[in-house]
């Protein structure tokens, strides 16, 4: 056992078994934001590491061990997450641990043969949240590609509204505007401008920011108002109509499912022979090619220079970047980058790879949102959180239930926090782009924009 000299009591307890990339992401996250970590690995070494560098405690064994669970401390848990690289022993670990302690579970199970039966296995074993990151990550890029101009697509209010991250031209009709001027010319009608980086820095535009060329804007909306405001400014709309994919991994048989079943062309290009006469049953109406999806001719006479989009989904990290470059070279295609690596953000944040996914992120903020609205009082609860701009922005969305202080008073009256916008408001009435007069009611889906990291309730939008 590895134990650090500090122990935080202000948290939940949470025990988290696997110390892979997922598992040292969220005890990362979810140290810093206060709650008391044990994680458990048969590796000493990434246990030691992860103790070290993280002040939480670490354990060395199986995580589905009942002596481990015990010395971990699983009879005063709050929350027990299992992201192993094994589905069976992730679902194993959060079995037991349901029978012996008196704590939620959340178990990574990425096998597809399970994706068709995780409501079945969440409600009998009685598990929190069963979350597949391969077939988040192929979710987020089909999103992205229904709307091949964004960079990023983010959902909330279960699909009715989208922030969508766009790169803002030289010559758009948006480019030296104010974002009160946009307003008062009716370019942005029923969506709000939320966020804007420019070189490195985020702001969280007030009505005379003004827009510049190479400015990242997000903005919030309807879909079908988002649509229609790219539109207004010269962006098309149109989904992409065929695709091609370099590899042939779950990711991919994810991504290729999704987008047969919307009508989008898709061709898979997979080294191993087995693996494409695997995927030429499972999935009957893509075209799969056997042969090395790095290979620049073989992607040429595979239609790449005349194709509407291209994922490089290959497993590894430098061949996807070198993918998307040589893409960007030979072709117009809308192009997506997948990374596990999260090492060199910084480096790769300087490349024009188009849209970028991180399985490993939306993994985390799945579970992160999870544990705050755990931690969050009984009048507000957390059901989406994105993490954007690298995570120097969040994205929250509330369901607000009657709270004093906060309900039925204008936002004008609110002493809300800087850098912080209450973007939008969902009801059963329809969508708002609140203004200073509108208000939050009592069952209203509200979404936070904001600099600020680790809100957990609805009231920590007030200074």
């Amino acid at each position: 056992m590895f134990k650090p000299e500090v122990k935080r009591t202000n948290g939940l307890n949470i025990i988290i078994a696997g110390c892979g990339k997922v598992g040292i992401s969220l005890t990362e996250r979810l140290a810093k934001e206060g709650h008391d970590i044990t994680v458990i690995d048969r590796d000493s070494e990434k246990v030691q590491m992860a103790s070290g560098l993280f002040d939480v405690m670490g354990i060395v064994g199986t995580g589905a061990s009942f002596s481990i669970q015990m010395e971990a401390g699983i009879e005063n848990a709050d929350l027990f997450i299992a992201v192993t690289d094994s589905d069976e022993l992730n679902l194993l670990c959060c079995t037991v641990a349901k029978r012996v302690g008196n704590c939620a579970a959340i178990a990574r199970v990425r096998n597809p043969d399970y994706s068709d039966e995780v409501s079945y296995l969440r409600e009998k074993l009685g598990l929190t949240m069963i979350i597949n990151p391969e077939l988040e990550a192929a979710r987020e890029i089909s999103r992205v590609l229904r709307i091949p101009t964004a960079l990023e697509v983010s959902t909330f209010a279960q699909g009715r509204i989208e922030i969508i991250k766009f790169g803002l031209p030289k010559e758009n009709i948006l480019t030296g505007l104010t974002v009160a001027a946009i307003k008062q010319q009716k370019l942005a009608e029923n969506i709000l401008i939320c966020a804007v980086e420019r070189n490195g820095e985020v702001h969280i535009p007030s009505g005379n920011f003004r827009l510049v060329a190479g400015d990242k804007v997000s903005f919030i909306a309807s879909s079908k108002d988002a649509k229609k405001f790219l539109k207004n400014i010269g962006f098309a709309t149109n989904r992409v109509h065929n695709t091609i994919i370099s590899g042939g991994g779950k990711v991919s048989y994810y991504l290729a499912k999704q987008l047969i079943s919307a009508g989008i062309s898709v061709k898979i290009i997979e080294s191993r022979r087995k693996r494409c006469e695997e995927l030429s049953v499972l999935l009957p109406k893509a075209i799969i090619i056997n042969g090395d999806g790095t290979d620049g001719e073989l992607l040429k006479e595979a239609g790449l220079e005349y194709a509407d989009s291209f994922v490089p989904l290959t497993g590894i990290d430098e061949e996807n970047i070198l993918l998307t470059l040589f893409a960007r070279e030979v072709s117009s295609a809308k192009v997506i980058t997948k990374l596990n690596r999260i090492n060199f953000k910084n480096v790769v944040s300087h490349l024009d790879l188009g849209s970028v996914i991180y399985p490993k992120y939306i993994t985390a903020e799945a579970i992160i949102a999870y544990v705050r609205a755990k931690k969050a009082s009984m009048n507000s609860n957390i059901e989406t959180l994105y993490h954007m701009f690298d995570s120097r922005v969040e994205a929250i969305e509330f369901v607000v239930k009657d709270e004093p202080g906060i309900t039925n008073i204008p936002l004008m009256d609110l002493n809300l926090k800087d850098n912080l916008l209450v973007s939008c408001i969902y009801r059963k009435s329809g969508i708002i782009i609140p203004s200073g007069s509108d208000s939050i009611q009592a069952r209203d889906s509200v979404i936070i924009v904001t600099t600020h990291s680790g809100f957990n309730d609805i009231h920590d939008i007030l200074k």
